[in-house]
């Protein structure tokens, strides 16, 4: 989505170079600021053009043109009238809560029904449009808080930067806190389907039991890394999977997919720097196992 980032010069940066402020203040990246150079608007002060040798003095106006590049265009997915539920939303970021079952995008099995789709038709509702890009990603049946940056320089500001923990309820007993510290491997390059494999990437789960219950213990679990299907790989290694885990557990009548919900985050705000914390509920088919 094209937006304006204004910034207003103070002190700091009275007699500095406008490359040492777009590489310090607001960590552009190389590939950023080649674009700024490349386009007629993409940076300009006090309304006029500016290039990044020139220097910057307190109380100027820095204005950064961020466009949606032309060959993303064909990456903008059709519009799917889906009624999101949406936790935050500004011109740089669209936070939503995940449903369980809608994957996030589009692939060979799923065309016109991902979340990519609900949200092109979110923001074409406002006459607004954007490459989907979403902070992390979560599997079709785990539900929850998904961030999804409106920009390119939202989400490289974002990516790696966002602390997120989850609740699961899982088959066994858990006491205390602990952490799991088992590579994860994938065996055959077709399947999505993961191991725990000394051949593997370093994984590393920290968990802590908040409630057991019926045999099963509630979970709030922070990933150090993100390994695909972390979470469920590392507790089925346990010989305690998660509750309704049809890959790496039992399938169960009055749950459809694993008990898994993205319901925390924080970050600073990729522009304003404001400190955001965004929280999701237990839906409720998780909700039924806790006591």
């Amino acid at each position: 989505m094209e937006r304006y980032l204004e910034y207003k010069i103070t002190e700091k940066y009275d007699g500095e170079r406008v490359l040492t402020f777009l590489k310090e203040e607001i960590e552009a990246s190389a590939r950023l600021i080649r674009h700024l150079k490349n386009i007629p608007d993409g940076l300009t002060c006090n309304g006029e053009h500016i290039r990044t040798v020139d220097i910057l003095h307190s109380g100027d106006l820095l204005c950064i043109h961020l466009p949606e590049q032309d060959d993303c265009k064909h990456k903008i997915v059709e519009p799917l009238p889906y009624d999101l539920t949406i936790l935050y939303e500004d011109d740089d970021l669209l936070v939503v809560d995940k449903p369980a079952g809608l994957p996030l995008h589009p692939s060979h099995n799923h065309q016109g029904d991902t979340l990519a789709n609900a949200v092109s038709y979110h923001l074409k509702k406002q006459g607004k449009e954007a490459v989907f890009r979403s902070i992390g990603r979560l599997d079709r049946g785990t539900s929850g808080i998904v961030i999804c940056a409106l920009n390119k320089y939202t989400c490289a500001r974002l990516s790696g930067k966002v602390y997120k923990e989850y609740m699961a309820v899982c088959e066994g007993i858990y006491e205390g806190e602990g952490v799991i510290d088992k590579p994860i491997y994938r065996p055959d390059p077709v399947l999505t389907i993961r191991t725990v494999d000394d051949r593997g990437e370093k994984a590393v789960t920290n968990w802590k039991a908040i409630s057991n219950y019926n045999g099963r213990t509630l979970l709030r679990i922070h990933l150090i890394t993100g390994r695909t299907h972390q979470i469920r790989v590392h507790f089925s290694s346990m010989g305690t999977p998660l509750t309704g885990d049809t890959m790496y557990g039992t399938p169960r009548e009055d749950i459809s997919r694993q008990a898994l919900h993205c319901c925390y985050c924080r970050f600073n705000h990729p522009v304003t720097n404001e400190e955001i914390e965004i929280r999701s509920p237990l839906p409720q088919d998780i909700a039924q196992f806790v006591k």
